[in-house]
């Protein structure tokens, strides 16, 4: 019994020291609450500040280089001087990285975190008709795979449109496609036609590639317009910052969510690395006047990815994610449906014309 008692106490001991651990960490984080207004010319916000705010909890973890939130099922986790950011454990890329005590941009919190964390306004009208751009083709082969039997981006970017196709269809949507054979549209066609065909959603699809070293790099990257202010992902030199406005920037808050529920859906359903939700100004992107996204499906130039991307069953699962997000898009952004007041109140209107 003696031996019994101890082991308890033990135990006791080791949860109260738990407890204590966590209790400090949320301290700590709190303990500062400082506003910064300006970091290198940029505005920026304590992530103490805003988390109370908004009513979210917060600590630090990994010796004080990732900032956690915590609200309800929220999860927002950053890294200390890194635009690396994971929010419900999808990887999303900042504008701007964390700065050293816990601040993030300004632009970050209001053009990434809230339309993802908060409940954005319905859209006009349900996604019916979904416009889908197979990258490349014709004369522009895109990424090319291979020694003695070249493999070209272009083959199996419309032979996924193809599939997705007909999968977006099965779960009734109206969909067009850029191309549906071995020819290329100009670049900036395919948003235009998406426009001038009412289409509800633009999905351009691509894979990518990494020649200098073929089996480090792996995994989907999903893209949207970068906001005004911002250097896209992909400039590493940060002069996209400059940029002026975009059609496409007018509904740049979804497309993000679409990217958003798109990638999470790739990355869980494939089981693939998370290679985040990133920001560009693609030519196909700018124009577009509907929520609009590119998606990189996976390393053409991965030993083992790519042979999945060359698989026909794998474009299979692939477009079955896809599906998925953008069903997961349209239910958060479908407008309610009329209250039974509004059926009835148009109902008589109808019927008064009719008399």
């Amino acid at each position: 019994m003696p031996f019994a008692l101890n082991e308890g106490r033990r135990a006791g001991n080791l949860r109260l020291m738990k407890f204590l651990s966590v209790l400090l960490a949320c301290l700590a984080f709190f303990a500062d609450t400082a506003r910064a207004d300006f970091i290198n010319g940029r505005s920026y916000v304590s992530l103490t500040g805003w988390a109370r705010a908004n009513g979210f909890g917060g600590f630090t973890q990994d010796g004080g280089t990732e900032f956690v939130l915590t609200k309800g099922a929220s999860r927002l986790v950053f890294d200390k001087d890194s635009a690396d950011a994971s929010i419900n454990g999808v990887e999303v890329r900042l504008a701007f990285p964390v700065a050293k005590g816990g601040f993030i941009s300004q632009l970050d919190l209001d053009k990434t975190i809230r339309p993802l964390v908060f409940p954005q306004k319905p859209s006009a009208k349900k996604v019916t008709v979904i416009c889908l751009d197979p990258g490349h083709g014709g004369k522009d082969t895109g990424y090319r795979v291979g020694t003695f039997f070249k493999r070209n981006e272009k083959t199996y970017t419309l032979a996924l449109a193809l599939e997705l196709r007909q999968q977006l269809m099965r779960a009734g949507f109206g969909v067009m496609l850029t191309r549906d054979k071995d020819v290329y549209p100009e670049l900036a066609w395919r948003p235009d036609m998406a426009n001038r065909k009412g289409a509800d959603l633009f999905v351009s699809l691509h894979f990518n590639s990494f020649p200098p070293d073929p089996g480090r790099v792996q995994g989907p990257e999903t893209y949207c317009i970068t906001p005004v202010g911002a250097a896209s992902s992909n400039d590493s030199e940060g002069a996209g910052a400059g940029s002026h406005a975009y059609p496409a920037n007018r509904l740049e808050d979804k497309s993000l969510l679409l990217a958003y529920q798109v990638h999470r859906a790739l990355v869980k359903n494939l089981g693939v690395c998370d290679r985040s939700v990133r920001r560009a100004r693609f030519e196909v992107l700018r124009t577009a006047e509907m929520p609009a996204i590119l998606i990189e499906g996976g390393y053409l130039s991965h030993p083992i990815e790519g042979k999945k991307i060359f698989d026909a069953g794998y474009r299979q699962q692939m477009a079955a994610a896809i599906v998925k997000g953008i069903l997961a898009y349209q239910k958060l952004t479908s407008p309610p449906p009329p209250t039974a007041s509004a059926t009835t109140t148009n109902r008589v209107s109808t019927s008064r014309r009719h008399h």
